[in-house]
């Protein structure tokens, strides 16, 4: 299976969940997007180690591994995203020391978060990507770098943590009739809606 690279594109608040995010992962040589959901905690963590002049006055989990990596000559050399099963994205950390190549298990969320903080590069399989990616139109006449594409560091720093457990369910739709609000959300920019309707989707 071929692996396929990932850019970071950015994080979307949630706007059916509260403290959920949908961290957006870009194709390199490609189109597609790759939705994820996220809690907030993970989401300001990324953000973070996205927005260099953001210094937390001490460590997070994030940064005490690094630290922890760091004085124990452990590098993280790429994260790949190997398995998506009923909507929850697998990842693996490739880690090397002395020369001896170790596959840690982790969540995407923490994997991502890593591997930011190592600068190592993120893939996904091929497969993965044909099943879960979409499509967004993009309006050429925008900027790239237009404010609604960017990372919402101010928002996940200061949102509250807490949670709230009201969960759109899409299980009383047709295909049909997901696939057509699928399409939809992905015109709105709506991401976190359009993972979910997409994992409902994976499901079937």
């Amino acid at each position: 299976m071929s692996l396929v690279r990932l850019n970071i594109k950015g994080i979307s608040y949630s706007q059916t969940q509260n403290g959920a995010y949908a961290l957006i992962l870009n194709e390199v040589d490609g189109d597609r997007k790759l939705p994820i959901v996220i809690g907030a905690f993970e989401a300001q963590s990324i953000a973070i180690a996205l927005e260099k002049e953001i210094r937390p006055p001490r460590p997070l989990t994030h940064d005490l591994f690094k630290n922890f990596a760091d004085r124990y000559e452990i590098v993280i050399k790429q994260v790949i995203i190997h398995k998506l099963v009923d909507g929850v994205f697998y990842s693996s950390l490739i880690c090397e020391r002395n020369n001896i190549e170790e596959i840690v298990d982790a969540r995407t969320s923490d994997a991502i978060a890593l591997a930011l903080r190592f600068q190592a590069p993120i893939f996904t399989y091929k497969n993965i990507l044909d099943k879960a990616g979409i499509y967004l139109k993009v309006d050429s006449n925008k900027d790239e770098n237009e404010e609604g594409d960017n990372v919402l560091i101010e928002d996940i720093v200061n949102e509250d943590l807490e949670t709230n457990s009201s969960n759109e369910d899409y299980k009383s739709q047709t295909l049909e009739e997901l696939n057509n609000m699928l399409e939809q959300a992905v015109i709105d920019e709506d991401y976190e809606k359009a993972a979910k309707i997409r994992d409902e989707i994976s499901k079937r």
